[in-house]
Protein backbone atom coordinates (compact mmCIF):
# COMPACT_ATOMS: atom_id res chain seq x y z
CA UNK A 1 0.00 0.00 0.00
CA UNK A 2 1.49 3.54 -0.97
CA UNK A 3 1.90 5.81 2.00
CA UNK A 4 -0.06 8.73 2.38
CA UNK A 5 2.95 10.88 2.71
CA UNK A 6 4.03 9.95 -1.01
CA UNK A 7 1.52 12.62 -2.26
CA UNK A 8 4.28 15.31 -1.29
CA UNK A 9 7.34 12.87 -0.77
CA UNK A 10 8.40 12.09 -4.63
CA UNK A 11 11.24 10.19 -5.48
CA UNK A 12 12.93 13.16 -5.72
CA UNK A 13 12.18 14.38 -2.70
CA UNK A 14 13.21 10.91 -1.07
CA UNK A 15 16.55 10.64 -3.33
CA UNK A 16 17.46 14.49 -1.26
CA UNK A 17 16.09 13.55 2.13
CA UNK A 18 18.39 10.45 1.64
CA UNK A 19 21.27 12.56 0.86
CA UNK A 20 20.73 14.94 3.50
CA UNK A 21 20.21 12.43 6.82
CA UNK A 22 16.30 12.27 7.05
CA UNK A 23 15.13 9.80 5.15
CA UNK A 24 15.47 7.09 7.91
CA UNK A 25 13.60 9.00 9.65
CA UNK A 26 10.70 9.55 7.76
CA UNK A 27 10.47 6.08 6.05
CA UNK A 28 9.77 4.91 9.74
CA UNK A 29 6.61 7.04 9.21
CA UNK A 30 5.96 5.13 5.93
CA UNK A 31 5.84 1.82 7.74
CA UNK A 32 2.78 2.90 10.22
CA UNK A 33 1.22 4.43 6.57
CA UNK A 34 1.89 7.44 6.20
CA UNK A 35 0.29 10.98 7.19
CA UNK A 36 -2.99 11.22 8.52
CA UNK A 37 -5.95 10.84 6.31
CA UNK A 38 -9.16 11.72 8.32
CA UNK A 39 -10.30 14.71 10.16
CA UNK A 40 -9.69 13.58 13.69
CA UNK A 41 -11.29 14.75 16.80
CA UNK A 42 -7.58 16.97 17.62
CA UNK A 43 -7.72 18.83 14.06
CA UNK A 44 -11.86 19.23 13.91
CA UNK A 45 -11.21 21.05 17.16
CA UNK A 46 -8.18 22.52 15.54
CA UNK A 47 -10.45 23.76 12.64
CA UNK A 48 -12.77 24.96 14.44
CA UNK A 49 -11.09 27.72 16.33
CA UNK A 50 -8.93 28.90 13.06
CA UNK A 51 -9.66 32.35 11.41
CA UNK A 52 -6.55 32.22 8.56
CA UNK A 53 -5.55 29.73 6.19
CA UNK A 54 -3.79 29.97 2.95
CA UNK A 55 -4.90 28.12 -0.20
CA UNK A 56 -2.59 26.52 -2.89
CA UNK A 57 -3.79 25.51 -6.33
CA UNK A 58 -2.16 25.68 -9.76
CA UNK A 59 -3.02 25.86 -13.29
CA UNK A 60 -3.12 23.04 -15.83
CA UNK A 61 0.31 23.42 -16.82
CA UNK A 62 1.34 23.61 -12.99
CA UNK A 63 1.69 27.45 -12.47
CA UNK A 64 1.26 27.70 -8.89
CA UNK A 65 -0.64 30.23 -6.86
CA UNK A 66 -1.58 30.80 -2.99
CA UNK A 67 -3.96 32.79 -1.46
CA UNK A 68 -5.39 33.78 1.78
CA UNK A 69 -8.71 32.74 3.41
CA UNK A 70 -9.70 33.87 6.51
CA UNK A 71 -13.03 34.40 8.91
CA UNK A 72 -14.01 34.74 12.40
CA UNK A 73 -13.18 31.36 14.19
CA UNK A 74 -14.82 28.24 12.96
CA UNK A 75 -15.13 29.64 9.11
CA UNK A 76 -13.91 26.24 8.19
CA UNK A 77 -16.45 23.55 8.06
CA UNK A 78 -15.87 19.86 9.05
CA UNK A 79 -18.56 18.16 6.83
CA UNK A 80 -17.50 14.71 6.90
CA UNK A 81 -14.40 12.74 7.61
CA UNK A 82 -12.68 13.86 4.46
CA UNK A 83 -14.20 16.80 3.67
CA UNK A 84 -14.00 20.69 5.14
CA UNK A 85 -15.56 23.32 3.26
CA UNK A 86 -15.30 27.31 3.72
CA UNK A 87 -17.36 30.14 1.87
CA UNK A 88 -15.66 32.13 -0.41
CA UNK A 89 -16.57 35.82 0.11
CA UNK A 90 -16.71 38.57 -2.72
CA UNK A 91 -12.88 39.89 -3.59
CA UNK A 92 -11.03 41.38 -5.89
CA UNK A 93 -12.79 38.96 -8.96
CA UNK A 94 -9.63 37.72 -10.50
CA UNK A 95 -10.82 34.73 -9.89
CA UNK A 96 -7.29 32.70 -10.20
CA UNK A 97 -7.88 30.40 -7.57
CA UNK A 98 -11.75 29.62 -9.43
CA UNK A 99 -9.75 28.94 -12.28
CA UNK A 100 -7.08 27.06 -11.58
CA UNK A 101 -9.28 24.45 -9.81
CA UNK A 102 -11.57 24.14 -12.91
CA UNK A 103 -8.68 22.86 -15.10
CA UNK A 104 -6.66 21.10 -11.69
CA UNK A 105 -8.42 20.01 -8.59
CA UNK A 106 -5.06 19.41 -6.65
CA UNK A 107 -4.71 21.78 -3.84
CA UNK A 108 -3.43 22.15 -0.46
CA UNK A 109 -3.84 24.20 2.79
CA UNK A 110 -2.03 25.54 5.34
CA UNK A 111 -4.05 26.54 8.51
CA UNK A 112 -2.45 28.67 10.77
CA UNK A 113 -2.65 29.35 14.61
CA UNK A 114 -0.92 32.61 15.19
CA UNK A 115 -1.41 32.53 19.20
CA UNK A 116 -0.38 29.15 19.80
CA UNK A 117 2.13 29.05 17.39
CA UNK A 118 0.48 25.82 15.18
CA UNK A 119 0.31 24.77 11.09
CA UNK A 120 -1.87 21.89 10.19
CA UNK A 121 -0.80 20.74 6.58
CA UNK A 122 -3.40 19.46 4.38
CA UNK A 123 -2.84 18.11 0.77
CA UNK A 124 -6.00 17.33 -1.15
CA UNK A 125 -8.25 18.08 -4.14
CA UNK A 126 -10.68 21.04 -4.05
CA UNK A 127 -13.24 22.24 -6.07
CA UNK A 128 -16.04 25.19 -6.17
CA UNK A 129 -19.85 24.89 -5.78
CA UNK A 130 -22.60 26.73 -5.39
CA UNK A 131 -23.19 28.27 -1.59
CA UNK A 132 -27.06 27.13 -2.22
CA UNK A 133 -29.36 24.81 0.14
CA UNK A 134 -28.28 22.69 2.65
CA UNK A 135 -24.44 23.28 2.21
CA UNK A 136 -25.38 27.07 2.56
CA UNK A 137 -26.51 26.45 5.89
CA UNK A 138 -23.83 24.62 6.89
CA UNK A 139 -21.01 26.79 5.76
CA UNK A 140 -23.13 29.90 7.38
CA UNK A 141 -20.81 32.50 9.62
CA UNK A 142 -24.10 34.42 11.28
CA UNK A 143 -23.17 38.20 12.24
CA UNK A 144 -19.85 38.01 9.86
CA UNK A 145 -20.67 41.23 7.47
CA UNK A 146 -19.23 39.40 3.98
CA UNK A 147 -21.09 38.49 0.60
CA UNK A 148 -20.74 34.69 -0.02
CA UNK A 149 -20.02 34.30 -3.58
CA UNK A 150 -19.66 30.82 -3.86
CA UNK A 151 -18.10 27.77 -1.75
CA UNK A 152 -14.88 25.78 -1.55
CA UNK A 153 -15.01 21.78 -0.33
CA UNK A 154 -11.48 20.38 0.20
CA UNK A 155 -10.93 16.42 0.05
CA UNK A 156 -8.69 15.87 2.18
CA UNK A 157 -5.99 12.69 0.93
CA UNK A 158 -3.80 13.63 3.80
CA UNK A 159 -2.80 15.98 6.62
CA UNK A 160 0.23 16.33 9.05
CA UNK A 161 1.17 18.84 11.44
CA UNK A 162 4.40 21.30 11.56
CA UNK A 163 6.76 22.61 14.46
CA UNK A 164 6.42 26.23 15.87
CA UNK A 165 9.87 27.53 14.37
CA UNK A 166 9.79 30.62 12.95
CA UNK A 167 6.17 31.16 13.26
CA UNK A 168 5.42 34.70 14.89
CA UNK A 169 3.25 34.35 17.65
CA UNK A 170 -0.05 37.16 17.11
CA UNK A 171 -2.95 37.18 18.95
CA UNK A 172 -6.37 38.54 17.40
CA UNK A 173 -7.16 42.51 18.61
CA UNK A 174 -9.73 41.68 20.29
CA UNK A 175 -8.50 39.04 22.42
CA UNK A 176 -6.19 41.69 23.51
CA UNK A 177 -8.52 44.19 24.43
CA UNK A 178 -10.00 43.39 27.17
CA UNK A 179 -6.72 42.85 29.11
CA UNK A 180 -5.10 46.42 27.99
CA UNK A 181 -7.97 48.42 29.08
CA UNK A 182 -7.14 46.73 32.38
CA UNK A 183 -3.86 47.80 32.28
CA UNK A 184 -4.60 51.32 31.06
CA UNK A 185 -7.16 51.77 33.57
CA UNK A 186 -4.36 50.37 36.10
CA UNK A 187 -1.96 52.88 34.39
CA UNK A 188 -4.40 55.30 34.99
CA UNK A 189 -5.14 55.16 38.89
CA UNK A 190 -1.29 54.97 39.63
CA UNK A 191 -0.53 58.18 37.86
CA UNK A 192 -3.35 59.64 39.96
CA UNK A 193 -2.25 58.34 42.75
CA UNK A 194 0.89 59.40 42.08
CA UNK A 195 -0.01 63.11 41.32
CA UNK A 196 -2.29 62.94 44.64
CA UNK A 197 1.25 61.79 46.59
CA UNK A 198 3.22 64.52 44.50
CA UNK A 199 0.64 67.41 45.91
CA UNK A 200 0.46 65.96 49.06
CA UNK A 201 4.09 66.52 49.49
CA UNK A 202 4.11 69.61 47.61
CA UNK A 203 1.88 70.86 50.43
CA UNK A 204 3.69 69.59 53.13
CA UNK A 205 7.23 71.76 52.19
Amino acid sequence: MTPSSDIAFTPSVKAIQTARGSRDAYARVEERGGWRVEIDDGLAAYLAEARSAFLATATAEGQPYAQHRGGPAGFIKVLDARTIGFADFSGNRQYITTGNLSENPRAYIIVMDYANRRRVKLWGTAEVVAAEGDLAEKLALPGYKARVEQAILFHVEAWDTNCPQHIPQLFPAEVLAEPLARAEARIAELEAELARLRNAHRFER
